[in-house]
């Protein structure tokens, strides 16, 4: 693709099209669209955007069936989860897996081959999409003119989960109502806290723990009982 040296007169020395790098190329990456080190990143950043899709995937399911703040029972001691929509648009239909398949699709278009079909859920669609892209990286950085965009587009993509997951780190728990275990003088009612990296909730006052998310549903069907007897009585 390019068989002159740097010293070359008037001749432009190639630079790697990554719109936040663009230095120029080495020697041995001259038939390249994008440097090794702009590689290399990408792929660090691809391999780590199913375990970040996961812990943001959790995070909505926490703020799944939570109440928009205002609305409320008036016998609720603690504040509902406040909804991410930042969270809600990342792991939704139009989020991490269609940003990916946007890619991927691109690819293959380039490569000539066929459009893959959807893959089912954005949880089912990520990892596949995923290995595709960290497949194919080190085509797309050699042949693919348009790699630079695709490289931008998948750094923003994983600022942005990181970003909310870090978040969630630091403090790391939110509140997810009242105990609803029933003790010999009535509901525990004890403030309960959840990691965004975990479905696992353990009451520090009875010790009652939820540890999937099928019990995850149980707790959040046994608060609502709870309220709903708090609301009858105050009525």
């Amino acid at each position: 693709m390019h068989d002159h040296t740097p010293d070359d007169d008037g001749y432009i020395w190639p630079v790697c099209v990554t719109p936040r790098c663009n230095r120029r190329l080495w020697v041995a990456e001259v038939s390249r669209w994008a440097c090794r080190p702009c590689e290399d990143v990408t792929a660090a950043r691809i391999a780590e955007l199913p375990a970040l899709f996961r812990q943001l995937d959790t995070t909505a399911a926490l703020m799944r069936g939570a109440r928009r703040s205002g609305g409320g029972s008036s016998g609720s001691k603690t504040p509902p989860i406040p909804p991410r929509l930042e969270v809600l648009d990342l792991v939704g239909p139009g989020g991490v897996a269609a940003r990916l398949q946007a890619i991927e699709d691109s690819w293959r278009q380039a490569l000539g081959w066929t459009v893959a079909p959807w893959r089912g859920s954005p949880a089912q669609a990520v990892p596949v999409h995923v290995e595709f892209l960290a497949n194919n990286l080190l085509w797309a950085c050699s042949s693919y003119e348009e790699v630079g965009q695709d490289i931008d587009d998948l750094r923003r993509l994983h600022g942005e989960c990181k970003a909310i997951v870090d978040n969630e780190r630091r403090p790391g728990r939110v509140q997810i109502g009242a105990c609803p275990v029933h003790l010999e003088d009535g509901p525990c009612a004890a403030p309960l806290t959840a990691s965004a990296a975990s479905h696992r909730v353990r009451c520090g006052a009875c010790g009652s723990r939820w540890e999937t998310l099928g019990e995850w549903r149980e707790l959040r069907a046994a608060q609502e009982r709870v309220l709903a007897e708090v609301a009858g009585v105050a009525a």
